[in-house]
């Protein structure tokens, strides 16, 4: 338990106040801790099952919020809450299985849906009625009111425990919205996290800043200074190295590394030969001529292509991209010399998938390429000074280290890069093609504006020929497909609804302009079930 504890709980300045969250399973927690994040509160999630009764204690927190899960109470050997949190006198808010589990452990009844009838099932959108006046609602709902909420439950609390009273109710849910407001315990049936339950995040607001008191002293400039001092205390006067992809996560991890340590930083930029257009010369740039961070441009273009000739499997292509990468990577870092630290872009989300409190395997979507395998191999201490941030706090950070917004704003890209935008086999033809597609097709977005409204866009090159006519001559080209989703972690995610007048312009611009493509398609999937990238 030690060692999950250690896992699943940044090394932070535990003087911020600070709210723990204890994770049940659901789907949305971590949008919890963002919503709290949001309010200027630090938050933590931890597996319900790593929080031990001392540790709890030792974490101190102004609140603690239960989160959702898939279980039901009802089940023996479902999740529970450790008793001792009812008895610490913090504030306590229970989500949808939060409220059950608090209701079920505290002495109500919680009953299960109707097998037959559905019975109190409610799924999706839902209308709850303000039956009483909270400190939950204040400056929101009120007494009478009915509001818009996303509820996703079969089970409902049937009875409350003593002490508690109805706050509102919904068609399903005859205790949606509850509270014991002498304990400051408060429980809703629907999820306040989702951006479908309307003003949502001020519920959590009043949670966190009138009921447990805290003022919203988490701020990207407090992180900053505490994070330059944590990384001079563990790195004292050693080198470390950085890999940079051009992404937003290493680059912001090097500029914060060279702030706090200097020279005794070197950044790694291997360059794999399936970068996008210009990317390789805008990050020598920025960190080379701009920031002026010792640098090594590794040119790997012949390396990478040659092992990947002839190979169309992607899991395949993902595997020897890594493996090549490391081996280059290592390479590089021994020319440095004497370096005991590699620092990496690691951010909460990952802190949080890396623990599952049910101890089970997960299913392999696609492998990630990442440098995960070098510390051991290297003999290296890792250095993660953004371990505690979710990915648009990186972005503040970005802000706050007054790193170029362009770099910034920069929509998510795969480690390997344009490999896994060209289904089949790679060559140097077909990634000249994609990457003309690819910037015609993204500066076509921000020239509309839209680039900061949709999480990530691309091309996918497909391993497809179809005949076109051009002028009065009959062409034999590649099929192109334009993805561009909406997302707020990129866990799950929807197809953005570009205008059909703008998907026209578009694919005529792409067929005038770049040599090589002669139809264009437009990809609808969300996730899921489909992924974002294509392989």
């Amino acid at each position: 338990m030690e060692n999950i504890q250690k896992t699943i709980s940044p090394d932070i300045n535990l003087n911020h106040e600070h709210i723990l969250i204890l994770d049940f399973g659901s789907q949305v927690t971590q949008l919890i801790a963002r919503r709290l994040r949001e309010s200027g509160v630090y938050c933590e999630v931890w597996p319900f099952n790593a929080a031990t009764q001392d540790k709890i204690k030792d974490y101190n927190p102004k609140g603690i919020v239960l989160s959702g899960g898939p279980r039901s109470v009802l089940d023996s050997d479902s999740p529970r809450v450790p008793d001792s949190v009812f008895e610490m006198g913090v504030p306590i808010l229970g989500i949808c299985y939060g409220q059950q589990v608090m209701v079920h452990q505290l002495g109500g009844i919680v009953e299960g849906e109707d097998n037959k009838t559905g019975g109190s099932r409610e799924f999706g959108r839902a209308e709850v009625t303000i039956a009483e006046e909270s400190p939950l609602l204040s400056g929101t709902w009120t007494k009478g009111s009915t509001e818009s909420v996303w509820m996703s439950h079969g089970d409902h609390v049937a009875t409350l425990p003593e002490g508690f009273k109805v706050v509102g109710t919904s068609s399903g849910a005859p205790f949606a919205m509850i509270a014991n407001e002498e304990k400051n315990f408060y429980g809703v049936q629907f999820h306040p996290e989702v951006v479908h339950t309307v003003n949502g995040a001020e519920l959590y607001r009043n949670f966190t800043h009138n009921i447990c008191g805290c003022s919203g002293d988490w701020t990207m400039a407090s992180f900053r200074e505490e994070a330059i001092e944590k990384i001079r205390k563990q790195v004292g006067t050693s080198k470390v190295v950085c890999g940079l992809s051009g992404g937003v996560d290493s680059s912001v991890t090097a500029v914060l590394l060279h702030e706090a340590i200097g020279d005794q930083l070197t950044c790694i930029y291997v360059d794999t030969g399936m970068m996008r257009m210009g990317e390789s010369e805008e990050v020598v740039n920025l960190f080379r001529n701009h920031y002026n961070i010792p640098l090594i441009h590794e040119d790997c273009e012949d390396l990478f292509l040659g092992k990947l000739d002839g190979v169309s499997d992607p899991e395949t292509k993902r595997k020897i991209i890594g493996s090549a990468f490391i081996d280059v990577f290592d390479d590089c870092a021994s020319r440095i010399g004497g370096a005991d630290f590699l620092a990496q872009g690691t951010l909460y989300p990952d802190v949080i998938e890396s623990v599952s409190f049910t101890g089970g395997p997960s299913v392999t979507i696609k492998s990630h390429h990442n440098v995960g395998g070098l510390p051991e191999r290297m003999n290296m201490k890792l250095v993660e000074p953004m371990r505690e941030l979710f990915k648009d706090e990186v972005r503040e950070l970005g802000r706050e280290l007054g790193m170029p917004e362009d770099f910034i704003r920069r929509h998510p890209f795969p480690g390997p890069g344009l490999a896994i935008r060209m289904p089949g086999d790679i060559t140097r033809e077909k990634l000249d093609i994609l990457r003309n597609a690819d910037k015609v097709y993204i500066d076509a977005i921000k020239d509309a504006g839209l680039y900061d409204e949709i999480w990530q866009a691309f091309v996918v090159l497909l391993p497809v020929k179809s005949v076109g006519v051009m002028g009065d001559g009959r062409t034999y080209e590649y099929v192109c497909a334009l993805r561009a989703v909406t997302s707020t972690d990129g866990m799950t995610a929807d197809y953005y609804p570009f205008e059909h007048e703008f998907l026209g312009k578009v694919a005529t611009k792409l067929i005038n302009e770049v040599k090589g493509i002669n139809r264009v398609t437009y990809d609808i999937t969300s996730k899921p079930p489909g992924t974002i990238e294509w392989e």
